[in-house]
């Protein structure tokens, strides 16, 4: 998985080979925490299975989830490159196997092969765009649009139905898409309008293409279509 990641797929397969055999493999259990916001950014990771969630904790002690990283993604890239400290705290949001690279080695490596330069800048530039559409999200859909494009991201099919299991626990999904749980909740209620019905940890769609359409239709359309 670590070289079929966005970070190092690209790579030629002797440079990705070099930089798996200086990687080492931490496995994490559900709830541990990897790093604290204001630890020395040491490490760059790679997620192998399950899922990391990265958050901040505000000065009125409130959480606030910036991103929830799984297999093939990558994190830690900017701030150990700048060898400043993490502005953001890691836990482990469900069982996670991940390969870490120290910032220490990977100057050496990024010495010894240029294309380990690009292929950061390239993953850097992913999750800039990933952080636009984030903020897209927030500004021009409703919860329930939210919900629905995080739904379809999960889908195995590009069309008809399908049944889709929820990766990990509702409160991380809200805090994913900027909303409180029982914002949530209610999100799921409004999407059974548009064929989706959520019974624990299952959500049912009944037509992905029906879904899809619903998650890009304008944003005051979405709402009455959902009352």
């Amino acid at each position: 998985m670590a070289r079929r990641s966005s970070l190092l797929s690209a790579l030629p397969q002797d440079v990705a080979a070099a930089v798996c055999a200086h990687c080492v493999r931490q496995d994490y259990a559900r709830g541990e925490t990897i790093f604290l916001q204001g630890d020395q950014a040491s490490t760059l990771f790679i997620v192998i299975e399950g899922w990391v969630k990265l958050y901040r904790i505000s000065q009125s002690g409130e959480e606030a989830v910036v991103g929830v990283f799984t297999g093939g993604q990558s994190f830690g890239e900017v701030v150990v490159l700048r060898q400043g400290n993490y502005p953001v705290a890691a836990e482990a949001a469900t069982d996670c196997r991940l390969m870490q690279v120290k910032g220490s080695v990977l100057f050496d490596l990024m010495r010894e092969y240029p294309e380990v330069v690009g292929s950061i800048m390239a993953s850097m530039y992913g999750h800039f765009h990933a952080l636009v559409a984030q903020i897209e999200q927030l500004k021009a859909r409703t919860g329930a649009q939210r919900v629905a494009e995080f739904l379809l991201g999960l889908c195995p099919v590009e069309e008809g139905a399908c049944t889709v299991h929820l990766p990990y626990d509702k409160i991380l999904i809200a805090g994913r898409l900027g909303m409180k749980p029982e914002s949530l909740s209610r999100a799921f209620a409004r999407l059974s309008a548009a064929g989706v019905s959520v019974v624990h940890e299952n959500a049912a769609i009944s037509d992905v293409e029906r879904l899809r359409t619903y998650a890009s239709q304008d944003r005051a359309e979405a709402w009455i279509r959902a009352q």
